[in-house]
Order: C-alpha cells, then sequence, then structure tokens
C-alpha cells in the first residue's frame, strides 16, 4: 500500500460514522396505509435532519401501545434480533413514550431510544442559534428528560460529533442527575425570564407598525419566501426545522412599511413542551396583525398540513387572525389538462401522475373559509406579482386600522 494510500485509508477510519436508525409505528385499526407511509415518511425525514439514516420501518397493528414495552413482546423481538444484527444505533418511536416505556426499552434494546417529541426537541437544539431559542429548547428539553433518565445513557451531554447525545465516561447517578436538570431548569427559567423582558421592550417600540407573520407547516418554503420578499439571506434549505429563531424584518411596499417575521414551522404532534416554553417567539404570531399561511402543494398531505397549522393556531389564541392563503412550490405540481391536452396523454401517464385542478381547489377554499388563495413558486419566482399585490392589498387594510385618515396617494419619510 502506498503513502497516499495509507493516508487516505486513516483518514477514512478516523472520519465519523453516520449513525443508523430504525422506525416503530403502531397502526391503529381503520387507519389508511397511505396515513401510516406519510408518517413514517415524516418521521424518516426528522430523523435524516438529526443526521442518521434510516435503515428499517417496523410496524404494529394495534389499538392501544402496551403498557410496558410500547410494542408486543414478538415485535420487540423482532426489533431486537434486527438491532443487533445489524448494529443499529437508535431505535425512533412515531409516538411519544412514558418515562417507564423508555427506561424499559433501553434496558431491553441496549441502544439509544428515541419518541417524537425527543426528536424533535433535539433537532431544535441542534438548529436554535439565538440565545433566546437555546434557552427555550434547553429549557423544553430538560423539562422532558427529567423523569426519563436511565442509568444506562444520558441525554444530558451537548451533541459531540455524532447524532444523538451518548454517556461517557464519569456518568452520574440518576438521583444527582435529578438534581442538576432541577438546578438547571430554576436557571433556565431566571435567564428566560429576563430574555423575554427585553423581547417584549422591543415589540413594545414596534407600536404603530402593521405586523405580519408567516406561519405553516415544517419546510414549505416559508423562509425563500422571506428572502424573496424581503432581499435577505435567511437560511433556506430542504431540512425540517431549517429555521428555529423567528426572525423580524421591515418591509416597504407601496409605501407601506410593515414588519415581516419568519417563524418556526409547525408540525403534527408538536412537542406540548416546546409550545409552552417558546412563549417568545409564538408571540411574533399572537402579536401579528395578519398571518401569511403557508402551504406546500406539492405535498400529497398538503391538506392535513392545513389542519394541522390551524389547530396550532388555535391553541396558541391565535386563530382569529385575518389570513393570507399561499400555496406554494406550484412548479412541483401538474394542472390538470384540458380536453385537448387529454388526448396527448396515455392513460398510464395520466395514472402514475399527479394532477390538481386549481381552479376547484380555490373555489373550494373561497367557499369553505371565505379565503382566496394565491398560488406560487418562491424558489423558481412563479408569480411573485401576484403574492406581492394579495399581501400589499391584506397589509392596507390593517394599516387603515392604525391610520384611519391615510391617504394612499400621500408620500411619507419611513426612514
Amino acid at each position: 500500500m502506498s503513502k497516499f494510500s495509507r493516508k487516505l485509508q486513516k483518514l477514512h477510519d478516523t472520519a465519523p460514522r453516520q449513525e443508523t436508525a430504525v422506525l416503530v409505528s403502531l397502526v391503529r385499526q381503520h387507519q389508511p396505509d397511505q396515513e401510516v407511509e406519510e408518517h413514517l415518511d415524516e418521521l424518516a425525514f426528522l430523523a435524516e435532519t438529526l443526521g442518521a439514516k434510516t435503515v428499517y420501518q417496523f410496524k404494529q397493528k394495534m389499538e392501544k401501545p402496551d403498557i410496558r414495552t410500547f410494542v408486543g413482546k414478538g415485535k420487540l423481538e423482532e426489533i431486537q434480533t434486527y438491532v443487533e444484527h445489524f448494529g443499529v444505533d437508535m431505535v425512533i418511536f412515531d409516538d411519544d413514550l412514558s418515562p417507564s416505556q423508555m427506561r424499559n426499552l433501553e434496558n431491553e434494546l441496549k441502544v439509544k431510544i428515541y419518541d417524537r417529541s425527543l426528536l424533535i426537541l433535539d433537532i431544535f437544539l441542534k438548529r436554535a442559534q439565538s440565545a433566546q431559542a437555546k434557552t427555550q429548547v434547553e429549557l423544553a428539553r430538560f423539562q422532558y428528560l427529567l423523569p426519563r433518565l436511565t442509568r444506562m445513557w444520558t441525554h444530558l451531554e451537548r451533541q459531540r460529533g455524532g447524532t444523538g447525545t451518548r454517556g461517557g465516561s464519569g456518568e452520574k447517578e440518576i438521583e444527582t442527575d435529578k438534581r442538576d436538570i432541577r438546578t438547571k431548569i430554576s436557571l433556565l427559567k431566571d435567564k428566560l425570564e429576563e430574555i423575554e423582558k427585553q423581547g417584549l421592550t422591543q415589540r413594545k417600540s414596534r407600536k404603530g407598525i402593521v405586523r405580519v407573520a408567516l406561519v405553516g407547516y415544517t419546510n414549505v418554503g416559508k423562509s425563500t419566501l422571506m428572502n424573496l420578499i424581503t432581499k435577505t439571506d435567511i437560511l433556506a434549505e430542504n431540512k425540517l426545522f431549517a429555521t428555529v429563531d423567528a426572525t423580524v424584518r421591515k418591509v416597504v411596499l407601496e409605501n407601506i412599511p410593515f414588519l415581516l417575521s419568519d417563524t418556526v414551522g409547525f408540525i403534527r404532534k408538536l412537542p406540548t413542551h416546546l409550545i409552552e416554553s417558546f412563549k417568545s417567539t409564538l408571540d411574533e404570531i399572537r402579536e401579528a396583525d395578519l398571518l401569511v399561511h403557508v402551504v406546500d402543494l406539492s405535498h400529497h398531505a398538503f391538506e392535513d398540513h392545513i389542519e394541522v397549522v390551524t389547530h396550532t393556531l388555535q391553541e396558541i389564541k391565535a386563530g382569529d387572525k385575518p389570513v393570507l392563503l399561499v400555496f406554494n412550490k406550484v412548479d412541483l405540481v401538474q394542472q390538470t389538462p384540458s380536453e385537448e391536452e387529454m388526448l396527448q396523454i396515455s392513460e398510464h401517464e395520466f395514472q402514475e401522475s399527479r394532477y390538481l385542478d386549481f381552479k376547484a381547489l380555490s373555489e373550494a377554499f373561497e367557499k369553505k373559509n371565505g379565503i382566496t388563495p394565491i398560488f406560487m413558486s418562491a424558489s423558481q419566482g412563479k408569480n411573485v406579482e401576484g403574492f406581492r399585490e394579495g399581501l400589499i392589498q391584506e397589509v392596507k387594510k390593517q394599516h387603515r386600522k392604525l391610520y384611519p385618515h391615510y391617504l394612499e396617494d400621500q408620500v411619507v419619510d419611513w426612514g
């Protein structure tokens, strides 16, 4: 072996190995297969966002989870055999586990166990940039982990090199860990209270200007849309929760100033601790005058995503605000062909493709919610002007509420 080959081999041997994961889903009676696959695909995407490669999926049909190990004895043995044979690093469950279930599963499987909430919390911890977001996520994570500590490995250490957090040398006894966590929770609450006071002062200074918040399911293109409107460079990538920190920018359209904020994306089964601890960030939504609800029209479950977002907005007491509905990523969707176009398409091609009737979809939403959606592609720049026109009309409505005597043709220097 040459010197160069030995050097390459050494680099290969020392390179961090991507961790592997298996997913576990409980299938309820009458639950459609498509829904099960959709949930598992989303869970795999979450695992990928954290940095883990999904190598297998386990499904078990049960109405209620086993009180001890979530899955039945036979399925647990299947999972254990697979994990041991292929050296899998972690097992991820699509539902939340009770503290006792997590402890029992770790004792049985001898690998890291993640439930859906803990997976999302660790992604948020990895993505958080600002002091406020980091403090909020750490608080939520510690609150969630406090009753779930085990002796086998600890979630307390911050991620180092690998995907998750594995116990190392000097692992503390459980009771000592719990005392440490309680102390950290108290300190984090005090720190967050100070940050929230500063945030409240900042938000008070924004009175007298229309506030618009981008909301939507995670990975629908909110940050791309934000960059398009504000001409800034906010991180926008094809990963879940690419944006955790709320970003606020001043925008002036047609001589009307307003504040536009890009907020964290929602997801089904968003951890309760996370919602509660993200109070300051969610205040950007609660205190907004207008919500721009961005939807990924190319996702086959986009209607379910709309329901999740609508339900979450109601949960955080923001369900009664004016909404501008934006169907994004239309470049990835084919419109229903005309009769003439149908003659050029084979039956097989038609069945394999996913077509949407934009006109019928628009009429349905207008009839149901009184909202006429805007169809666009932020990444491809399609119908950007249509979006701008819809946005400025809604902003003007809110601006008139603040300034009833405002004249549209007046010229104002907004600085």
